[in-house]
């Protein structure tokens, strides 16, 4: 049996850094996980200590409508990537729930717009802020160069996501930042 030639040295090289930027690729993949599920969890204790009835789907409609103002069903509905009847339960869940106001578009009586409350805004102010003290307290845990450089890293992940929401200051209102 012969040993087929690929390149030599050469095409040895590259096999070898491709297999080191996947080795590379993968442990940040793992390590973003691990965080999305320490965001989740914080995303879950904040919702549990201001509002124990709704759930983490119902929260964020309401964190979406928060940032977008009054949104039409099926606006919402492609925001959360959910079908417009799933859509339309949550909202009329959180109708129920005084979070939010559901009434037909004065300019088309077939679409439904929904407003968020004050029950619903105060209820989105006060989840970011359990969220932001809770992330905060973690980052200051941090040596300051690793925060440094985690800065940018984050920019860059959601940007390569081609998310709208790249400075989340520019996602959301200044309350909510």
């Amino acid at each position: 049996m012969t040993r087929r030639d690929t390149g030599g040295a050469a095409a040895d090289a590259d096999a070898s850094a491709g297999l080191g930027l996947d080795r590379e690729a993968e442990e940040v993949t793992l390590a973003v996980m691990a965080a999305s599920r320490l965001l989740m969890a914080i995303s879950a204790r904040a919702l549990a200590a201001t509002d124990v009835t709704l759930t983490l789907p119902q929260l964020r409609a309401l964190v979406a409508m928060a940032g977008a103002g009054p949104l039409k069903l099926a606006a919402l509905a492609a925001t959360l990537g959910v079908n417009p009847s799933t859509a339309l339960r949550m909202a009329e869940r959180l109708e129920a729930l005084g979070h939010l106001d559901r009434r037909a578009n004065p300019d088309n009586r077939r679409e439904v717009v929904l407003t968020l409350t004050d029950s619903g805004r105060a209820l989105v102010e006060d989840v970011m802020a359990y969220r932001r003290t809770e992330i905060s307290s973690l980052v200051t845990r941090l040596p300051a160069t690793t925060r440094a450089a985690l800065v940018p890293a984050l920019r860059d992940l959601v940007a390569a996501a081609d998310e709208a929401a790249a400075d989340p200051l520019d996602a959301f209102p200044a309350y909510l930042a």
